[in-house]
């Protein structure tokens, strides 16, 4: 079942994605912990999908690979806008490592650095890029100004909102350097995933 699963064409696994984020998002817009955080947090999530499926519609098809890197951020970015991500139930980790903040923020922030794969996996099929070091860094720089920009939004957003939910969609946790951390663990995020392509695609010689 599993080997037919995964034989499976890249739509068909891309209807399984959305139909498993369908029925993650049912279930947690019931009685969120914050609602105005909850529509925040969901709206990021909103953009994304209709940036993807607007893709899908003007033909850019990416891997069954490339889709599932997608929907890691897509799942956990709508458990964190159910219980914020501060108070998403992370104890067991927290605990394991002897951590003094819940890290699921981090996860969910290495996680944005995953979009660095599809970046890459479309300027290499289409040939936009020919030089293996652009195509390396090229990602990494898009996704590293993302970051950047999203912590521009989320301060914007805290500085002008409540300031119960400001903190609740900042979920710094009291740590100065929060905004600077999550940057980074984008950036990681995406050396992770842009290796993985060029493993994937065999593009490790030094030739370009």
């Amino acid at each position: 079942m599993l080997l037919t699963f995964m034989q499976t064409s890249s739509r068909t696994f891309l209807v399984w994605l959305l139909g498993i984020y369908a029925v993650l998002f049912v279930v947690l817009a019931i009685e969120p912990i914050d609602r105005a955080t909850w529509f925040v947090e969901n709206l990021t999530v909103w953009i994304i999908l209709a940036v993807i499926l607007s893709f899908y519609a003007y033909g850019v098809r990416l891997s069954k690979t490339a889709y599932a890197f997608i929907f890691v951020l897509v799942y956990l970015h709508t458990i964190g806008g159910h219980y914020t991500f501060a108070l998403v139930p992370f104890g067991f980790v927290t605990d394991f490592f002897d951590f003094s903040r819940n890290h699921f923020d981090r996860v969910a922030h290495f996680s944005v650095g995953f979009y660095a794969f599809a970046i890459a996996e479309i300027l290499y099929t289409r040939q936009l890029v020919k030089n293996k070091w652009l195509l390396f860094t090229y990602p990494v720089f898009v996704i590293a100004t993302v970051a950047m920009s999203y912590e521009i939004i989320e301060w914007i957003y805290a500085a002008y909102s409540a300031p119960e939910a400001g903190a609740a969609y900042l979920g710094s946790q009291g740590d100065i350097w929060d905004a600077q951390k999550d940057m980074l663990a984008d950036t990681l995020g995406a050396l992770f995933a842009t290796t993985v392509f060029f493993f994937r695609e065999k593009l490790w010689k030094l030739s370009t």
